[in-house]
């Protein structure tokens, strides 16, 4: 469930509501390539900008289409009360793993956040994935957090933000996180510029944005770094480098949603007001880097 390659793909939206047919088939090809899991309403899948009942029926969707993939569902909200409501359907609705960030619009102290976690973990039947994400949340997890945490009940993963670029610091940061946790809660990394560093230095699993479009490229590199050929995953990372460059600058929603578009997997818009598309010059930009992806997608 927490190792491999973790596909997080976008939800095709508009004022006028949920693609669902896009959705579907979106993750229909992801099955087609043979993801280890699939991501549901993170924040690629756009979930704060989604009701309670839209998410559930999202997650329907995504668990119905899967064909017995794991689907791992985000639960994050503002209020625990929420949270838990969430944590509930998620699991009413065949989730295999639930996704937590701790979201606030007051700043979080350390104890609110443990409390956080503490209280979701009483009410799971499933495993849970905690969701380190600074530049969301604001909030910057302490390793003695993670080691806190990862002690409760159900929580089996951390989706870590992005590594160090140096290799060795990459290493001694998952390293140090590694000694604080039980064995049986796995790392995995986020922020796509970073997976390939991040799995190299000992993360077990690559949370995706760019595996919700292209899966297979993803998953060949994924796989050729957690077996030992990191020379070889190295070249499908530096040949998707230009996408790395444009999620830096833009931010891997915009980005993912054009790639998406341009591509002919979802119409547009694609995303909900008051986000709004990739500019024109960065689409065109966009465009005349997806050819090569697309071979390699489909080699």
């Amino acid at each position: 469930m927490f190792h491999g390659l973790s596909a997080f793909p976008l939800t095709p939206m508009s004022e006028a509501g949920i693609n669902e047919k896009e959705y579907e088939q979106l993750i229909q090809r992801l099955v087609s390539a043979g993801v280890d899991s699939i991501g549901a309403l993170g924040s690629t899948g756009n979930y704060a900008y989604l009701s309670r009942k839209e998410r559930y029926r999202v997650l329907q969707i995504a668990v119905e289409s899967a064909e017995g993939i794991p689907v791992m569902a985000s639960i994050s909200a503002l209020r625990t009360l929420d949270v838990l409501r969430l944590a509930e359907d998620a699991q009413k609705a065949g989730a295999s793993a639930v996704l937590l960030a701790p979201v606030s619009y007051q700043a979080l102290m350390n104890e609110e956040v443990y409390l956080l976690y503490e209280q979701v973990t009483q009410s799971l039947s499933v495993p849970l994935c905690v969701y380190d994400n600074p530049s969301t949340t604001h909030f910057h997890f302490s390793e003695e957090l993670h080691g806190r945490i990862a002690e409760l009940p159900h929580v089996r993963s951390i989706k870590i933000p992005g590594v160090p670029s140096d290799p060795e610091a990459a290493k001694q940061r998952v390293s140090s996180l590694r000694s604080l946790i039980p064995p049986s809660v796995k790392i995995g990394v986020s922020g796509d510029p970073f997976a390939l560093t991040g799995l190299n230095a000992g993360c077990e699993a690559w949370y995706s944005v760019l595996g919700g479009l292209f899966p297979k490229t993803c998953l060949r590199m994924t796989r050729l770094s957690l077996n030992g050929h990191a020379d070889e995953a190295e070249r499908i990372s530096a040949r998707l480098e230009p996408v790395w460059s444009l999620f830096r600058q833009y931010g891997s929603l915009r980005v993912a949603s054009a790639v998406a578009e341009i591509s002919g997997l979802v119409s547009s818009p694609s995303l909900p007001l008051p986000l709004t598309p990739l500019d024109p010059s960065a689409r065109e930009q966009l465009k005349s880097i997806l050819a090569d992806i697309q071979t390699m997608e489909g080699s």
